[in-house]
C-alpha cells in the first residue's frame, strides 16, 4: 500500500501563509521598556524624557495676550508640571495607529473635590480625550472619573493610585480602515490600560482620521507628567524597517 502524500497545512488568516511556514516575516526584535528606571522601548519616538519641552507646541487661552506657541510648564526633577493657566501642551508631529504610553501624577496635598481636583487631561485630537483626575476616594460623574474616556465611557475600573504617587496610561490608537471609496471597512478602535489593567478594550470610535496628534490638558491643577513616548502599530506580516 503506497504512504499518503504529505498533507500541506492549513492557511492562518488572511490565506496568505500555511501555519509553520517559515518564509513568514519575521516580527522587529524591540528591547521592552523598563518600568524601574522610565526608560522607552527601542523603536519608540520619544516626546518627554525629563528633559525639554522641545516636542510640544502651547495652546495660548484665549485671554492670553502672548501668542507664542513655546511651552510655559514647569520641567524639574525629569518630570513636566503644568503651570496654571499657562496653556494646554500639544504634540507638534501627528501620528498614525500607535500606543500612547504617559505618566502622571496628581498632586500629593489633596485640594478640592470631584472634578476640582488634580484635573487634566489627554486629548486625541478628532478621537476623544482620556480623563486624568485624581480618582482615589474622590466620587464624581463616571464618564468623568481617571481613565473615562470623557462624556462617553467610564473605565471598567478605578485603578486609580493615591494622591501624589506615579501612574500609568497605555492608550492603544487602531486608525480606521478606509476603501478606495471613502468607506469604512473597520471603525477606529481605542484600547486603554490604567496602570496595567484593561479600562477600555477595543471602543469603536467614530473617527476617520489617519494622523492625529494629542494635548495635554491645562485645567489649571498642577499635574505633573513624565515618560512620554508613542509607538507606531504595524499590520501584521508587515515588512517593517529593522
Amino acid at each position: 500500500m503506497a504512504a499518503e502524500p504529505n498533507k500541506e497545512k492549513p492557511f492562518t488568516p488572511g490565506g496568505v501563509y500555511r501555519q509553520g511556514d517559515m518564509q513568514r516575516p519575521r516580527p522587529k526584535v524591540v528591547t521592552p521598556p523598563s518600568h524601574l528606571n522610565g526608560t522607552a522601548p527601542s523603536d519608540a519616538i520619544v516626546l518627554f524624557d525629563g528633559k525639554n519641552l522641545s516636542s510640544f507646541k502651547r495652546q495660548p487661552r484665549r485671554d492670553d495676550t502672548d501668542t507664542s506657541d513655546l511651552p510655559k510648564w514647569k520641567v524639574e526633577a525629569g518630570y513636566m508640571e503644568v503651570v496654571p493657566k499657562s496653556g494646554t501642551l500639544d504634540t507638534r508631529d501627528e501620528f498614525s495607529s500607535c500606543q500612547i504610553h504617559i505618566e502622571w501624577a496628581t498632586p500629593a496635598e489633596v485640594v478640592g473635590k470631584s472634578q476640582g481636583r488634580g484635573n487634566s487631561g489627554v486629548l486625541i485630537h478628532g478621537w476623544g480625550e482620556v480623563q486624568v483626575l485624581d480618582s482615589f476616594e474622590n466620587d464624581t460623574y463616571p464618564d468623568g472619573q481617571a481613565a473615562a474616556i470623557y462624556n462617553r465611557y467610564p473605565p471598567l475600573v478605578n485603578a486609580s493610585r493615591k494622591p501624589g504617587e506615579w501612574q500609568s496610561y497605555d492608550i492603544i490608537c487602531d486608525c480606521a480602515e478606509i476603501d478606495a471609496k471613502g468607506k469604512v471597512l473597520k471603525p477606529a478602535r481605542l484600547t486603554v490600560m490604567h496602570n496595567g489593567l484593561i479600562v477600555h478594550h477595543a471602543v469603536a470610535i467614530e473617527t476617520t482620521k489617519q494622523k492625529f496628534g494629542f494635548a495635554l490638558q491645562d485645567h489649571q491643577n498642577p499635574v505633573r507628567y513624565r515618560n512620554i513616548w508613542v509607538r507606531p502599530l504595524h499590520r501584521y506580516d508587515e515588512k517593517a524597517n529593522r
